[in-house]
C-alpha cells in the first residue's frame, strides 16, 4: 500500500457534501440566474440561446477559450439531435463540463498513486493573500488525521508574519515546524526541514515559499534554488509542487497560474475561497487551460473545509 492510499477513500460524508454544496452556493446562484435569463422565452436551443450561454459562461469566469470549447460541443449536439429543448440544457451542460474536467484531469485525485516516497515532499507556491498558509495548515490537519507524521518548513522568510503564521498553524494542528530567522535563505530552511524529516522518519514534508510575484526570472531562480538544495537530501524532491490560487480573483487567478507554471513545474492546484465568491467557474477554466489537476478546493473557513477535488461531485453540486 502506498503512503497516500488513504486518499482513495470516498470523502462523501454528509458533512463534506453539505460543505461543498454550501461553498458553491454563490457560484450556483449567480450562474443559474444568468442562465435563466439566457433562455427566457425560448423553447429550443438556437443561435440566440448559444450566444447568451457564451456570455453566461464567460461572465462566470470559465474563461473564453474553455467557453468556446463548451459552446462548440453543444452546437455539435444540437446539430446531431436536430432538436434540443432549453429544459435539456442544464443536463447537457453538466455532462459536457464533467467530460471536459475528466479530459483535462485524467488522474482523478482519489486514484492518484503517490508511490512509497517517504518523506513525501510538497512545495507550496502562490502569491500572498491567496490563502497559501491557511491551505498548508488545513492540509497538515488532513494528513495528521490519517495518522501521518507531518513537518512544515517555513521557507517564506521575506515576511515576518509568514513565519509566525506557519508556527501558529503548527501549534494549532499539532505538527512540527522548522524555521529560521526572518531574512534567512529559503533554500537553507528547506534543506534543514528535509534533513530533519529524514532523521525523524516523518511521512510528509510541506514547504512554504515566498508569495512574491516578482519578475519571472527571479521567481524561477529562487524556486529552482530551493528545489536543487532539497534534491541534495532527497534526489527526486519535491514530489509535488502545489500552486494555491484564490478562486475569488477570477481572471487574475488565470494570470497567476500562467506566471507560476512558467516559473516552475507545477503539478497540482489548490483553489481556495470558493465559498465567498460567485466565480467558481475558474475551477473549470483553469483545469482546461493549464491541464494541471485541481487536487484541493477550499469551500469554507473550518479546518476540514479543504476538500479533495472530485470532478463529478463538484459539477453535480453546481447543478443541483
Amino acid at each position: 500500500m502506498g503512503l497516500f492510499d488513504f486518499f482513495k477513500k470516498k470523502e462523501t460524508a454528509p458533512e463534506a457534501q453539505e460543505a461543498l454544496d454550501k461553498g458553491l452556493e454563490k457560484t450556483k446562484e449567480g450562474f443559474f440566474s444568468k442562465l435563466t435569463k439566457a433562455v427566457a422565452g425560448k423553447s429550443t436551443v438556437d443561435d440566440d440561446v448559444l450566444d447568451n450561454l457564451e456570455e453566461v459562461l464567460v461572465t462566470s469566469d470559465v474563461g473564453v477559450s474553455t467557453t468556446l470549447k463548451i459552446i462548440d460541443r453543444i452546437q455539435d449536439r444540437v446539430a446531431k439531435d436536430k432538436y434540443l429543448s432549453t429544459t435539456e440544457l442544464n443536463g447537457l451542460l453538466r455532462d459536457e463540463i464533467q467530460l471536459l474536467l475528466a479530459e483535462n484531469n485524467s488522474n482523478d485525485f482519489r486514484n492518484f498513486e503517490y508511490g512509497d516516497h517517504k518523506p513525501y515532499v510538497i512545495m507550496v507556491v502562490g502569491v500572498n493573500g491567496v490563502g497559501k498558509t491557511t491551505t498548508i495548515g488545513k492540509l497538515a490537519h488532513k494528513l495528521k488525521k490519517e495518522n501521518l507524521n507531518v513537518v512544515l518548513g517555513a521557507a517564506d522568510t521575506f515576511r515576518a508574519a509568514a513565519v509566525d503564521q506557519i508556527k501558529l498553524w503548527g501549534e494549532r494542528v499539532g505538527v512540527r515546524v522548522v524555521a529560521q530567522a526572518m531574512g534567512s535563505d529559503p533554500a537553507s530552511v528547506a534543506f534543514d526541514t528535509l534533513q530533519s524529516a529524514v532523521a525523524n522518519k516523518e511521512d510528509v514534508v510541506i514547504i512554504d515559499t515566498a508569495g512574491r510575484l516578482h519578475n519571472k526570472v527571479g521567481l524561477m531562480n529562487e524556486l529552482g534554488k530551493i528545489k536543487n538544495v532539497m534534491q541534495k537530501v532527497i534526489p527526486n524532491a519535491p514530489h509535488e509542487i502545489l500552486l494555491v490560487l484564490d478562486g475569488s480573483t477570477g481572471q487574475n487567478a488565470f494570470e497567476q497560474c500562467k506566471q507560476f507554471t512558467e516559473a516552475t513545474d507545477v503539478n497540482a492546484l489548490a483553489i481556495t475561497k470558493l465559498d465567498g465568491t460567485a466565480k467558481g467557474g475558474v475551477v473549470i477554466g483553469i483545469s482546461d487551460q493549464f491541464k494541471i489537476p485541481v487536487k484541493y478546493i477550499g469551500v469554507g473557513e473550518k479546518m476540514d473545509d479543504l476538500q479533495l477535488f472530485d470532478k463529478k461531485e463538484f459539477v453535480n453540486s453546481l447543478f443541483k
